[in-house]
């Protein structure tokens, strides 16, 4: 942490215009203060509630996705499971690891894994 609060100290106006620095991070408190203040932030919070977070699934999908298969009726409640579950699993997050062994975020990418 003490190397990339360097590096960023030493950027300035001499750097290519288009260069961009992106930095992901899950909360610590070893993260250099100065790199958080020279930056802009942005963050992606999984919708609070269930009904909100399989309208987030559901919203991501296209009619295209839903009916291109042979079997477009099971395939929706197939889905359905899927989003649910999903739904699920990030509103449990909230409950830290209360229930759960191994903490593990699961994504927007792992209900696309579900689906194909």
């Amino acid at each position: 942490m003490k190397d990339l609060e360097k590096v960023v100290e030493e950027m300035d106006e001499n750097n290519h215009k288009d260069f961009r620095l992106w930095l992901t991070s899950m909360p610590s408190p070893d993260f250099p203060c100065s790199v958080l203040q020279s930056g802009v932030k942005m963050t992606i919070e999984p919708p609070k509630g269930l009904r909100n977070n399989l309208l987030r699934s559901y919203t991501n999908m296209t009619d295209l996705e839903l009916n291109d298969c042979k079997k477009p009726e099971k395939f929706r409640k197939l889905l359905f499971g899927f989003c649910l579950f999903h739904a699920i699993i990030q509103d449990r997050r909230k409950f830290g690891a209360i229930g759960w062994n191994i903490p593990y975020e699961f994504t927007n990418e792992d209900l696309t894994v579900c689906k194909k």
